[in-house]
């Protein structure tokens, strides 16, 4: 193989092709090669070597005179300028399916190896000194792939040396035993032949022991001490997994702190796939109970870093240290600190699910493992007498004291792996809720009879639907047969013991709104079939008055949603039910519907007379019709003549109630949605259609005129309606097949338009002090603040979402992405997401509303600065940075943008010109300024517009112009600047043909440009409207550049200063600094001195380039990397950290 000596050559091919191809028994390769180093050591030997040294990725091969004659580090010398430097992969790290298990073989064969040589070979103090001395020097190599393979192997030759030391200490404690045994009988009986064979075994044996230890030491000195700090994560995390098994085979010899503290020091490594290893390592030490008194220095020294790493940043090493932690809390109670375990409770609230699983094991562990145990033979108690009734009142407590009560279903879904019995024990919650406390028991509180049925629910839900809470889902996934019958027994048995349970529980709490939304949200997980087949039909009765009760009682908007959605579950048509519940929803929307009517008419004829029991009537009636029209179709009562009316009167009169005005611009707002339920799906006649169009249009107008009412409320409630309905109602309702809705597509005028547009300038973009709800000292209460956010955010996006469906002009949109800067921390992530889909349905148009917005605030900036304003003043370096932000969303591919960048281009320039000069002839235009926020758009210009640019801006330009270089002129000549840089050298056009008639392009007398120029050219003189464009080109290659320019604009160009820093086996710069992460960084963070353009401006004297392979190995002699700097692998942290 690669001119291999021919004594060895076919050997060597078997042994790496077995080991690459792993599907040989390794056993008999490995007795294969045990045979023919019988016959011949050195060739064998020679074959191992080459086989390391294949592994490794080297294509040279060891001779047999180099094996003879050299030492180990002239081979690997020469090993290393042989090795193949095209690729910087190698067997262990190259992907496919060929090599995918090549480590598993590499490894095994090692183990195979030294097992089969156990007895014989590896004391023949040849063949093992061999192997170690190879791989050692193989380990402090300068190559990767040579220190990678090696280290592994090396590693895993310690853990096979180590299972042959175990072996032998068992033999010899063994043979200890049976020596004492026979020296202890009676000299008549004891036979000395066999003291003497037992002696002499002792005496083999523990030679045989001291050279394995040696062989070990020599490993652990030569490899592990200097490679578990290596500069490459995957060789530390070798090195302490390894360590970790170590320890756990042999706890004898490598389970005390001299071992342990490089498991300690490491689990400060930078990378998270080191830190993981470390604490598996130690998951595997402190799971067997019999090693934790070995542990104790260990556990004290080291444990606040394991607790400190349950907040790791790498979410597979914090489930692992949770883990790890509860494994320590198994051994003993008394190591970890209540801090340390608060540390980790708060966890069960974690959106990450495998982390807030873990934190759930360690909580039930810690809190519910000592349950009273039951007699055995005594009947299984029930209720509150059940052994699980104080546990279920520690989670109550439990999560009270973590004060986030809004978090019980995350802390259920933590808690279900390991304690869903507890969790389902419904009966004894329920019988918590409804039995009087035992004798000497104490009741539960208010609060936490609040709590409860707040967890219960979330039990409740967690078994019906069989899915993490939302925002901790991992997406949906395909449930076995036995989780399916499981979640079908628990819909079952919940239902029988709710149906009964519920009614009186909603008897008892019927006044408590808070438990009573939760309460009534347990039939939406209900088998409903059971209330017939269970013969439940009195309870169901039961149900349907409490809940009518519930809705005469309570006026709260939650309440009453809960209960509309109670009937929704229950008017199931699938069900014999429905009947029932159908009626029963009938009578109760008749009495509302009938009492609303009669209330409201003499609301109507009081007006100015109605006092404050008239107005509450009639706002809690239509509360409670508003409740139910949300779910419920209401078409058959006529609703909207009612509340049109009240709102009209409302408009006319002035004084209506605020929530009143709220909740009938709701109600109006259901009945539209309703009717067009019904003409979509086809079945309503022509005269419903025309009747929805006028009630829709009549509505519109009803909330446009609230805009510009007194209250805040009615015009935020106004506002969210009217985009709603213009969002819905516009072009694309007709869309999918459904062209018969033609007739109600509607289109705000410019009136409506610039209303909407007035609101979101008045009410979103303002500061958080000015925020007029703020009110009644609450200024400085953060919850209020961040309320006030939230609804700002949704006007924001409501009105955002008109103009990505373009029911607005998106020319409206330039008064909000000008707001980007100033209002980037509240609305930044929506504005820009705007920009993104406008851009997205139209580049240009886009692009024009951007150049708008700076405009807007350059005209904004001059009414306040005047035109003598300073450039460096706050003002307009804000517009300015504003710019560059644009400009970095136009990405780096110029060929989608380029229509987009052309046209943004052209009115820029011409908003610059428009203006004269304000100090008169000769004097730059008053919005010269511009240009210099326009140049930082010049980058995303591809080269060959630039000159297409610079030709537009000549034609507003005076020879007397091009020949200013006062202060005041500037802006013109850096923008010039800014379009004529690489627009000469035209490297990357087309056609490199082209550059050479630059000159000819600017001249307006010269002969007709190329083809590709002129078409643009003329594009720009013939149309003011039309941006210029040029086709994308076909060709990127360089084959037709100038010959003699080739090889300067080769990427070969390397300036000679890079070149001592190069490593030669792995892309990446220094070779031993640390492995980290790829770092992107954002280039266009400073808009002073950053690259001009990403696609363009790559200049070639800037980049690191690998070196050719000649130099590689001229060069090599050179290098001297520090491989043992702690500091370029650990956190600072870890360098205080002293040895045991």
């Amino acid at each position: 193989l690669n001119g291999h000596h021919q004594e060895n050559g076919m050997e060597n091919m078997m042994l790496f092709e077995v080991v690459k191809l792993g599907r040989s028994a390794m056993q008999s390769v490995v007795d294969d090669w045990i045979e023919s180093y019988k016959h011949d050591r050195d060739v064998a030997l020679l074959d191992l070597i080459n086989f390391f040294i294949q592994c490794s990725g080297c294509k040279g091969v060891v001779s047999g005179e180099m094996f003879r004659n050299m030492q180990n580090s002239e081979i690997i010398r020469r090993m290393t300028e042989e090795f193949d430097e095209d690729s910087g992969d190698y067997p262990l790290t190259i992907a496919g399916p060929q090599w995918k298990k090549f480590k598993s073989s590499f490894c095994e064969f090692i183990a195979v190896l030294v097992r089969q040589c156990q007895y014989s070979i590896i004391y023949d103090e040849y063949m093992m000194d061999t192997v170690i001395s190879l791989l050692t020097g193989l380990s402090d190599s300068q190559v990767r792939a040579f220190r990678h393979t090696s280290t592994l192997a090396a590693m895993k030759l310690m853990t096979a040396l180590v299972n042959v030391a175990l072996n032998l200490s068992i033999n010899m404690d063994n043979t200890q035993r049976q020596y004492e045994a026979e020296r202890n009988k009676m000299v008549a009986k004891r036979a000395n032949d066999r003291l003497e064979l037992l002696l002499q075994k002792r005496k083999e044996l523990q030679e045989n022991q001291d050279e394995i230890e040696n062989m070990m030491n020599a490993i652990f000195k030569g490899v592990f001490v200097h490679r578990y700090r290596d500069s490459i994560a995957e060789i530390r995390a070798i090195c302490i997994e390894e360590i970790g098994v170590w320890m756990k085979l042999y706890s004898d010899a490598f389970l005390n702190d001299s071992y342990l503290k490089y498991v300690g020091w490491t689990m400060h490594d930078k990378q998270g796939e080191v830190r993981l290893k470390c604490l598996t390592a130690l998951q595997g030490l402190y799971y067997n109970r019999e090693l934790n008194a070995r542990l104790e220095l260990f556990t004290s020294r080291f444990k606040d870093r394991i607790v400190s790493m349950t907040l790791d940043k790498e979410y597979d090493v914090a489930v692992q240290a949770i883990k790890l932690l509860t494994l320590v809390l198994n051994s003993t109670d008394e190591v970890l600190t209540p801090e340390d375990c608060e540390s980790v409770y708060h966890l069960v609230y974690s959106a990450h699910r495998p982390v807030a699983i873990a934190a759930g094991e360690f909580l039930f562990k810690k809190l519910f493992s000592q349950r009273e145990p039951e007699e055995e033979g005594a009947p299984r108690r029930r209720g509150r007498q059940s052994p699980n009734a104080n546990l279920i009142k520690t989670t109550v407590f439990f999560f009270l004291e973590s004060e986030l009560h809004e978090h019980a279903a995350y802390l259920v879904d933590s808690l279900w792996e390991c304690g869903a019995e507890l969790l389902k024990d419904w009966e004894c919650m329920i019988s918590l809720l409804l039995d009087d406390p035992l004798p000497g028991e104490e009741a539960l509180t208010d609060r936490q009879e609040t709590a409860l049925i707040e967890i219960m629910l979330c039990t409740v839900r967690q078994a019906a639907e069989c899915h993490p809470p939302v925002g901790r889902g991992t997406g949906k996934r395909v449930m076995t047969a036995k989780e399916k019958k499981t979640q079908l027994d628990d819909r079952t048995r919940m239902t029988e013991l709710f149906a009964v349970a519920l009614p009186p529980l909603l008897a008892k709490y019927a006044v408590d709104a808070e438990k009573v939304t939760n309460l009534l949200q347990l039939p939406q997980f209900f088998d409903l079939e059971i209330y017939t087949t269970g013969r439940l039909e009195k309870h169901l009765e039961s149900l349907l008055r409490q809940i009518r009760e519930i809705v005469e009682k309570h006026t709260d908007t939650e309440v009453l949603e809960a209960c509309s959605k109670t009937y929704h579950a229950l008017c199931n048509e699938e069900f014999t039910i429905f009947n029932r519940v159908d009626i029963a929803r009938s009578q109760l929307l008749d009495e509302l519907v009938d009492k609303f009517n009669r209330l409201l008419e003499d609301f109507l004829q009081e007006g100015e007379d109605a006092d404050e029991d008239d107005t509450y009537q009639v706002l809690s009636t239509l509360k409670r019709i508003t409740a139910f029209h949300n779910a419920h179709d209401l078409s058959g009562w006529d609703l909207f003549t009612s509340n049109f009316k009240l709102l009209n009167t409302g408009i006319e009169n002035g004084d209506m109630p605020e929530q009143i005005v709220i909740h009938s611009l709701q109600c109006t707002h259901y009945v539209i949605l309703w009717h067009l339920a019904k003409s979509s799906e086809g079945s309503s006649r022509k005269d419903d259609m025309v009747t929805l169009r006028k009630q829709m249009r009549a509505f519109c107008m009803m909330c446009q005129r609230y805009l510009t009412n007194v209250n805040t409320a009615v015009k935020e409630q106004a506002f969210t309606i009217l985009c709603d309905l213009l969002l819905i109602f516009s072009h694309q309702m007709v869309s999918g097949g459904r062209e018969h809705l033609e007739p109600l597509v509607y289109s705000p005028e410019d009136s409506l338009q610039s209303e909407l547009l007035s609101f979101i300038l008045n009410h979103v973009f303002i500061d958080q002090d000015d925020d007029s709800n703020s009110t009644d000292g609450q200024q400085d209460d953060e919850a209020v603040k961040i309320e006030a956010l939230h609804k700002r955010r949704n006007l924001l996006a409501a009105y955002c979402k008109l103009i990505i469906y373009c029911v607005v002009d998106m020319k409206t949109g330039a008064d909000i992405f000008k707001q980007y800067m100033r209002y980037y921390n509240d609305y930044g992530d929506i504005i820009k997401e705007t920009m993104s889909k406008t851009r997205q349905i139209d580049k240009i148009q886009c692009a024009k509303t951007l150049i708008l917005s700076l405009q807007q605030l350059f005209n904004e900036m001059l009414s306040e600065l005047g035109h003598g304003f300073d450039r460096s003043s706050s003002a307009f370096c804000g517009i300015k940075e504003l710019a560059r932000r644009f400009s970095l969303t136009f990405g780096l591919d110029q060929v989608k943008t380029r229509d987009a960048i052309a046209m943004l281009h052209k009115d820029g320039i011409e908003f610059a010109f428009k203006d004269p000069s304000p100090s008169g002839e000769g004097g730059p235009p008053l919005n010269l300024a511009f240009l210099d926020i326009l140049s930082e758009f010049s980058s995303k210009l591809m080269r060959q517009d630039k000159r297409t640019v610079h030709m537009y801006l000549e034609r507003f330009m005076t020879f007397q112009m091009a020949l200013q270089r006062e202060d005041c002129w500037l802006p013109l000549i850096s923008y010039r600047n800014s379009l004529q840089a690489g627009g000469d050298d035209d490297t990357m056009s087309v056609m490199s043909g082209y550059s050479s008639r630059g000159s000819s392009i600017r001249s307006k007398k010269s002969k007709p440009p190329s083809v590709t120029e002129s078409s643009s050219s003329e594009v720009w003189q013939q149309s003011m409207q039309t941006p210029v464009m040029l086709p994308s080109p076909h060709l990127t290659s360089t084959a037709m550049r100038d010959p003699k320019r080739g090889r300067e604009d080769s990427f070969m160009g390397t300036p000679q200063h890079h070149q001592t820093s190069m490593d030669y086996n792995r892309r990446g710069t220094g070779l031993m600094e640390e492995d980290e992460e790829p770092i992107v960084e954002d280039v266009m963070m400073s808009s002073e001195g950053r690259m001009d353009d990403l696609n363009e401006g790559m200049d070639f004297d800037t980049m690191d380039i690998d070196l050719p392979p000649s130099k590689n190995r001229r060069e090599r002699s050179e290098l001297k990397p520090d491989y043992f700097d702690p500091a370029s692998i650990m956190d600072e942290s870890v360098l205080g950290v002293s040895m045991f």
